[in-house]
């Protein structure tokens, strides 16, 4: 029975020493794992905002038979640079391929304040006919680009992860204003009249455009990207022809071209 009693003693020390030296030892720490993070993709639609600076030119040929035949410089050119701020909004689809190529479609959407005017040095005669009398030609001409847009494909290359460097081509489309202003002025010792007559068009135009630029996305964030862009556009010519009461039977032709730089800012929809 002692036996006993001193096994049972000595199995209940042996336990209560076991779990002592067990709460003493070290416990291991959990393992930390970081989250997983999906890699960058640049599949998805977009919408985004953008402002920048417009330079084009407007170069036009002039015919006026009437006044070339009063010795007025005729057929002439003319050559005018509007310019001005410009501002609108883009919309677009990506395609990644791969971890290297980008592809997508875009359409934007552009006001602008693009404007320019010219004046002829004034043309002074007299016709023996009417003595004492002398006639001045003044012509003005004026260009504007009231706003244009694009629709492009996009097509780049992966400098980073979150940087593309991509070029872009496709359709451009504008509303043009062009008008001419020609004034006759007749005047005799302490006398003069004018009469003017305005000729021109106003049209919108479908052209092409041809550029490049640089997106990246904005650090901290997935879902927004800046983007530098620049495009050169060609609207083709605009024309026209009649006949006034000022300056007789009259025909014209402009070419108008465009070059766009831009900054702005995407919001992608999906990643």
């Amino acid at each position: 029975m002692k036996k006993q009693l001193l096994l049972g003693v000595a199995l209940g020390a042996l336990a209560v020493a076991t779990s002592a030296m067990a709460a003493d030892l070290p416990v291991k720490a959990p393992v930390y794992k970081a989250p997983v993070v999906a890699p960058y993709n640049w599949t998805g639609w977009y919408a985004g905002a953008n402002i920048g600076y417009s330079w084009g030119r407007a170069r036009g040929d002039f015919d006026e038979p009437t006044f070339a035949a009063l010795g007025f410089p005729n057929p002439f050119s003319v050559s005018l640079r509007p310019d001005g701020l410009i501002g609108g909004a883009q919309l677009g689809y990506n395609w990644q391929n791969d971890n290297k190529w980008v592809f997508g479609l875009e359409a934007d959407f552009q006001g602008s304040g693009e404007k320019d005017s010219a004046a002829r040095d004034p043309f002074t005669f007299t016709l023996p006919q009417v003595e004492g009398t002398t006639f001045t030609i003044n012509q003005t001409f004026d260009a504007k680009i009231k706003w244009f847009g694009t629709l492009r494909a996009r097509a780049g290359v992966l400098l980073t992860p979150t940087v593309l460097l991509y070029g872009t081509g496709g359709l451009a489309y504008g509303n043009i204003d062009l008008s001419s202003t020609v004034s006759l002025t007749i005047a005799v010792p302490g006398l003069s009249a004018t009469t003017s007559s305005s000729f021109g068009e106003s049209k919108t135009r479908l052209g092409w455009t041809l550029g490049a630029g640089i997106e990246g996305a904005i650090p901290n964030t997935r879902d927004w990207t800046w983007k530098a862009e620049y495009l050169y556009i060609d609207f083709g010519s605009i024309s026209g022809a009649g006949t006034d009461p000022t300056i007789g039977a009259y025909s014209w032709s402009t070419k108008v071209t465009d070059n766009i730089a831009r900054i702005g800012v995407n919001y992608r929809f999906s990643h």
